[in-house]
């Protein structure tokens, strides 16, 4: 499915705010594809459109746009997740809206993959919180401090990794393991 999970809400506003460029991108697609595949991108690209302009139907704010994720519409540009084509794009932007979050705080350094899964579990601004901690207070803060309490129980991982710093720890000890599985090492030498 990919590396970002998003949530509906993330979904719908990442096609609300960053739709154009989608659309902009897709549609080059479509005008470097032929034969029946083509029909097929152009009803894709028809279909993106409408997404996004029923995700503009609302002020540019979190809590409008998780309204509307709440609905069926919104399900339905939620699935765009899946999608072969929109789907990395949307995951990709997501990546790259903690990357510049992180940065125009002042973060000085790259964030590490775990850093980055924190902002993306937790938000923006909460991971934040996580990934600027001191190691000294890393040791020491719950896990539960970060997270909202439905996903916290749902989340075994942060519950039996208690702290910010197990909590890290074992994500980047995950991250490595898996990294190093033959489908994800044919993926990296794809590029």
């Amino acid at each position: 499915m990919g590396y970002n999970q998003l949530l509906t809400t993330n979904t719908v506003e990442l096609l609300a705010e960053q739709g154009h460029e989608f659309v902009r991108d897709l549609t080059e697609r479509v005008a470097r594809t032929q034969g029946p595949a083509r029909k097929a991108m152009e009803h894709k690209l028809a279909v993106l459109k409408k997404m996004v302009a029923f995700t503009r139907t609302v002020p540019d704010d979190w809590s409008a746009h998780q309204r509307l994720a709440d609905t069926p519409q919104g399900w339905a540009c939620h699935a765009m997740v899946l999608d072969i084509d929109i789907g990395p794009m949307l995951q990709t932007h997501k990546l790259l809206t903690s990357v510049i979050f992180a940065r125009n705080k002042g973060y000085g350094r790259p964030l590490t993959a775990a850093e980055l899964e924190m902002m993306n579990l937790t938000g923006d601004g909460t991971g934040f919180d996580m990934v600027t901690m001191p190691q000294a207070m890393r040791e020491q803060v719950p896990t539960a401090n970060f997270f909202q309490r439905s996903g916290y129980e749902r989340n075994p991982v942060a519950i039996r990794h208690n702290t910010v710093a197990r909590l890290l720890a074992v994500t980047n000890e995950r991250m490595d393991v898996n990294s190093n599985k033959p489908g994800a090492r044919e993926l990296a030498g794809a590029f």
